[in-house]
């Protein structure tokens, strides 16, 4: 079993080969969003798409590879707001869940507040029509017992 070291040495010349096999033509299949699609390459190298992300080397490959294909214009440019994010990580927002939770509880309730605005309207005419009959009945004599 390898360890830690030797499976990220392993993913490196696997991303390695993979690269030396590939024409620009095979790159342009696996654009998406401006950058090579990390879940394809994935899928072709063969191995996890976390070791794009966690593997500094793999990393530093892509980033390399991916810059030469900006280069040949096989891939578009870097926008300037794209160059400024690619040296900072994404800060972790811990209330993401709970905005997504709380929308989606916001609008289930509003529907349900609608419909029961709805219901009541209905039953206001309901109890409208009834109470007028009733005085009717109460007037004619006709009250039940």
């Amino acid at each position: 079993m390898a360890n830690g070291q030797q499976k990220a040495q392993q993913n490196l010349a696997a991303f390695q080969s993979w690269i030396a096999t590939q024409q620009h033509k095979d790159f342009e299949k696996i654009v998406h969003g401006g950058q090579l699609s990390r879940t394809e390459i994935a899928k072709l190298v063969g191995f996890g798409k976390s070791a794009l992300v966690q593997n500094s080397k793999v990393r530093s490959a892509l980033k390399q590879l991916e810059d030469k294909l900006r280069d040949k214009g096989v891939l578009p440019p870097l926008t300037d707001m794209a160059k400024s994010k690619t040296d900072k990580p994404k800060k972790y927002d811990n209330t993401t869940n709970r905005k997504v939770l709380d929308s989606r509880r916001l609008s289930s309730l509003e529907a349900e507040n609608i419909e029961l605005k709805a219901k009541i309207k209905e039953l206001e005419g309901q109890l409208q029509r009834f109470g007028e009959l009733s005085e009717t009945l109460s007037e004619m004599g006709f009250m039940p017992r």
